[in-house]
């Protein structure tokens, strides 16, 4: 795992399965970012079974079987869609197709996996809800800054015992090495990525929703700008935004692509989380300057003093456990289905909404 590249930044866990051995079976579809390497990950160690991989590119294809060789090569996409034994299809495709593919898998009867960001316009994501209605499948999303990064499980622990007391605001910090060199011609391109409150903004926008136990928020303000990349013209660099939720909690992030060469990570991605008392801070991929490597740092303020605690290796990631069970059970443990979208929804219209500056 690759800690400098966000792109292809693929957590590890513990096996921890929740079904035996071709219980539950998925495939991969579409490999056009790296995020597919970590959702099989949490599949595999949940207990699922990787049965198909296919991607138009067979170097992807290859490259894949080669870290999962026990995945066969689909001759098409229909392989995969239409094989009886799979239950769910997980797919990276690039952001603009990645709805497309959802529809098309819940069509053919399968639970659908997708990386983020699920859409980039609010069409798709009005069919997406339109194919769920119709077709009782799932189409849930890979919000892989929350659920698969220990220190953010282990904060919600901690707001669900009721260690800071009821939640009033969470901001969040999501920066990202861009890495230019290694990115693909798409991830450059508006239409395809979406824009930079679509894509790395619904990490934080997810988290906001969750942390605060929101159901429904307004975007306040937010803000774009390619403030140092002239040279990618439809490249946003920096994007903010302000958000109120139903109950009155409040959320502000900042997400850039301006994490320096000198950090040992892709990005110095924090959080805070206040509450009525006390609150919480997570440095999820570095305790900056600090001499020992590795991020899940906590540390927790309340009416009994100051902790810190390390969540490398003790939460484990139980949202692709409870995301199996809920596929075979048809129940809404991991994530429920409002969740997700709504938290698409607010990304979505903070991007429509966003005032440029810097010009």
């Amino acid at each position: 795992m690759d800690k400098s590249d966000g792109m292809n930044y693929a957590p590890e866990g513990r096996p921890k399965p929740v079904v035996k051995p071709g219980e539950f079976v998925f495939s991969a579809v579409r490999l056009d970012h790296g995020h597919i390497y970590g959702m099989t990950n949490g599949l595999l160690e949940a207990g699922g079974t990787l049965k198909y991989v296919y991607d138009p590119d067979p170097k992807k294809v290859d490259a894949f079987i080669k870290r999962y060789p026990q995945a066969k090569a689909a001759r098409c996409e229909e392989e995969a869609l239409e094989d009886s034994e799979t239950n769910l299809i997980a797919g990276a495709a690039i952001t603009s197709e990645r709805c497309a593919l959802g529809l098309r898998a819940m069509n053919a009867g399968k639970d659908y996996f997708t990386d983020k960001a699920p859409f980039t316009t609010t069409a798709q994501l009005n069919s997406a809800k339109e194919a769920v209605r119709n077709t009782g499948r799932k189409y849930m999303v890979y919000y892989s800054e929350r659920l698969h990064v220990e220190g953010a499980v282990l904060a919600g622990y901690m707001i669900e015992r009721g260690e800071i007391g009821r939640v009033l605001s969470v901001t969040g910090f999501g920066p990202h090495r861009l890495g230019a060199s290694g990115r693909p011609k798409w991830f450059f391109e508006r239409e395809k990525y979406g824009g930079i409150l679509c894509d790395i903004g619904s990490h934080q926008i997810e988290q906001y929703l969750y942390f605060a136990g929101e159901e429904d928020a307004e975007v306040n303000f937010s803000r774009i700008a390619n403030y140092a990349h002239p040279e990618y013209p439809e490249l946003e660099d920096f994007g903010d935004c302000s958000i109120t939720g139903k109950n009155g909690t409040t959320n502000y992030f900042r997400v850039d692509w301006f994490t320096p060469d000198g950090l040992r990570t892709w990005g110095d991605g924090r959080t805070f989380i206040l509450g009525t008392d006390g609150f919480i801070e997570i440095r999820k991929y570095i305790n900056l300057a600090a001499p020992e490597p590795g991020g899940d740092h906590v540390f927790l303020t309340n009416k009994s003093g100051e902790r810190y605690f390390n969540a490398a290796g003790t939460t484990g990631f139980p949202f692709f456990g409870r995301l199996i069970l809920d596929c075979l059970n048809r129940t809404e443990t991991a994530m429920t289905q409002a969740h997700a979208f709504k938290a698409a929804e607010l990304c979505l219209k903070a991007q429509e909404n966003a005032v440029r500056i810097g010009e």
